[in-house]
């Protein structure tokens, strides 16, 4: 797939996240804003462009805890997804998520941030969720019946059975992603998960991190995403084991943002 095909054929899908209602205000971000600039190109049409940022409650955690979701930059432009957490101990992405929540707001990009997908997971320090399920393994496509709650990978007693990827799915489902980096630890690569191979590679260059591929498990996030959207490119990023330093945040942060 050539690069620019991904944008052309998906640039329409980026601004459906407009449309979803507000949920509770994140702390600090009562209200979303929407700002705007405005000028004319060289044969004096309008080239107004609507720069928002919000938070939206995209589900709840088997336990309550709010799953939210901050959208910033431009809706009618190429939609990123960031998730900083998905596995309760690999939490290192969740600072990636935050230093992009912090960030301008970019006028030709739009981006949507999921800072913690496992708040009770990371409460926890455990893999899994609540209930004792890899969220990772609770996807629909490809998923496998296994094991018992509790288990490093117990997929759960069916697909989507976790108030959590049923919250991710059906965000997912409305917003559309062109692009969707999910952050895990402890492997220190970009992996080859089925996307667009281009994209997957840049990425990894920008961040100075190899590009490998992992074995494809079953009802994984990536593998529902790009056989649900072939057009769009979902991929993981293992980042190393620990806590990423200053400069490691900022340079996994800023390759997102000179991604597209």
């Amino acid at each position: 797939m050539v690069l620019g095909t991904v944008f052309a054929l998906l640039a329409a899908a980026a601004g459906t996240g407009a449309a979803l209602e507000m949920g509770e205000a994140a702390p600090g971000h009562m209200r979303p804003t929407v700002p705007s600039s405005s000028g004319r190109d060289a044969a004096g049409r309008s080239t107004r462009t609507r720069l928002v940022r919000r938070w939206i409650v995209v589900g709840h955690s088997v336990r309550g805890r709010r799953i939210s979701a901050r959208e910033t930059g431009n809706p009618s432009d190429h939609t990123i997804l960031v998730v900083g957490c998905i596995h309760g101990n690999e939490p290192a992405g969740i600072a990636v998520a935050k230093d992009l929540v912090s960030d301008p707001r970019p006028k030709h990009l739009n981006v949507w941030v999921v800072r913690d997908l496992n708040p009770d997971g990371r409460a926890g320090d455990t893999r899994q969720n609540a209930r004792g399920v890899d969220l990772n393994r609770n996807f629909p496509w490809r998923w496998r019946a296994g094991g018992a709650s509790g288990d490093v990978y117990y997929p759960g007693p069916g697909p989507l059975s976790e108030p959590e990827s049923r919250a991710a799915h059906a965000f997912i489902l409305r917003i559309h992603p062109s692009v969707t980096i999910w952050f895990h630890q402890h492997e220190n690569l970009v992996d080859r998960s089925g996307g667009d191979l281009a994209i997957e590679r840049r990425y990894a260059r920008l961040v100075h991190l190899p590009l490998r591929r992992l074995p494809r498990f079953h009802g994984t996030a990536t593998g529902w995403q790009n056989h649900r959207f072939p057009k769009a490119t979902a991929f993981v990023v293992e980042l190393p084991a620990g806590r990423l330093s200053p400069t490691q945040v900022e340079r996994f942060s800023d390759a997102v943002l000179k991604l597209l």
